[in-house]
């Protein structure tokens, strides 16, 4: 059985160079990179040159400006939290979008417990906020806009630069999540102009459990993991060297070939084209422009999508319905739901995100494979009976 992996928005696989790099991390080279001894040494060389190769690729002014955490995640929570706890006296008041990850939107619920006023900006069909309504949002207690640069269920890439221009002209900090985004489009912080960024090495074909996230030089922030000295006071606990060393590799990799990672649009699209003259009833989910280059996201109207996952996965074809982190969830998404889409057509989502391994045979085979299984689902379906 042919097997076509198509869920790279929830995971990449590993570059065989990032393994090769980090291999010596995990055997030879042992000590900790805080001691100043001969095995100690090399461990810190390590971590400062991926250090900076991350502020490379992201264009930060200094490597400095990096500090690891053990994923996305932790430098979301870091990126919200540090600000909101840095200036209590000034306000309490954030800013998001109603279709920002979990590690987003159940940060900001926390700090709401804590007494903190959260709005969650809406967005259009496509899934872009509006910018008047941004501006509207902002009060003399808004502290932190947190606003991500891609979703990672659809695609959409919101107007960044311009909400970094709105937040600097209100004196307010932007935080975006650009864990999508990074390795996949090309920019830099100075550009949009981010006081702190997050990002993740297994969305770039690097290990899990390391991520980053960048922090503007001036920007106040309190650092949530207390203990050491490590990461420039802002972080501590013993650095994951292997992993780190992996996401600079990851990371100086992809700053060379984003261009390559462009061109999956046109598997994208060759997808896109052979699934909709194959299959009727079928919605595209996200901006048919401002998306990833990577990502497609359909609604099978009259289907529920994890049945179709199932029927894919019994074919060898890895797809998912939205964030892995929702899944298994009877929820529908809520980023669909925040676009407006309808029920029926919520329900039957399902997500192709693709990545550098992927083939036109591997295309091929989906197109093949889809239309059966769409079909002989609906002749099951109580509600494509009703069409």
């Amino acid at each position: 059985m042919r097997k076509v992996y198509l869920d790279n928005n929830a995971t990449t696989r590993m570059r065989g160079e990032v393994l090769e790099a980090m291999l010596p991390y995990c055997k030879d080279i042992y000590g900790n990179a805080s001691s100043i001894h001969q095995f100690g040494r090399p461990a810190r060389k390590a971590i400062d040159g991926a250090r900076a190769d991350v502020a490379d690729l992201l264009g930060a002014a200094s490597a400095e400006e990096i500090i690891f955490t053990s994923g996305g995640t932790e430098a979301d929570n870091f990126a919200i939290k540090g600000v909101v706890h840095a200036l209590r006296s000034k306000g309490n008041h954030i800013i998001t979008t109603a279709i920002e990850h979990q590690a987003v939107l159940n940060t900001c619920k926390f700090l709401e417990k804590e007494g903190c006023k959260v709005t969650y900006l809406s967005v259009d069909k496509h899934g872009i906020i509006n910018l008047d309504e941004l501006k509207r949002a902002i009060t003399d207690k808004t502290i932190l806009i947190t606003i991500m640069y891609a979703n990672n269920e659809i695609g959409t890439i919101e107007p960044i630069e311009e909400i970094s221009k709105i937040a600097k002209e209100k004196g307010v900090y932007f935080h975006t999540d650009a864990i999508q985004a990074v390795g996949k489009l090309a920019f830099k912080v100075k550009d949009i102009n981010a006081d702190l960024l997050s990002m993740s090495g297994h969305k770039i074909y690097g290990p899990k459990g390391i991520g980053a996230i960048y922090i503007k030089k001036g920007t106040k922030i309190t650092q949530q993991t207390h203990g050491g000295h490590h990461e420039m006071n802002k972080r501590a606990g013993t650095e994951n060297v292997p992993g780190i060393v992996g996401l600079g590799k990851a990371a100086k990799l992809a700053k060379k070939e984003i261009p390559e990672e462009y061109k999956i649009k046109d598997l994208r699209d060759y997808l896109y084209k052979g699934i909709t003259s194959n299959i009727e009833d079928v919605r595209l989910n996200g901006h048919p422009e401002k998306r990833l280059p990577n990502t497609l996201n359909i609604s099978f109207t009259y289907l529920e999508g994890e049945s179709i996952i199932l029927n894919l996965d019994m074919e060898g074809i890895a797809v998912s319905t939205g964030s892995a982190c929702t899944s298994g969830t009877l929820e529908p998404s809520h980023v669909l739901t925040a676009m407006g889409v309808d029920a029926v057509n919520t329900q039957g989502s399902v997500r192709f995100s693709l990545g550098r391994y992927n083939t036109k045979e591997d295309m091929d085979y989906v197109i093949e494979t889809l239309p059966p299984i769409i079909k002989r689902l609906r002749t099951m379906s109580p509600l494509y009976d009703k069409k």
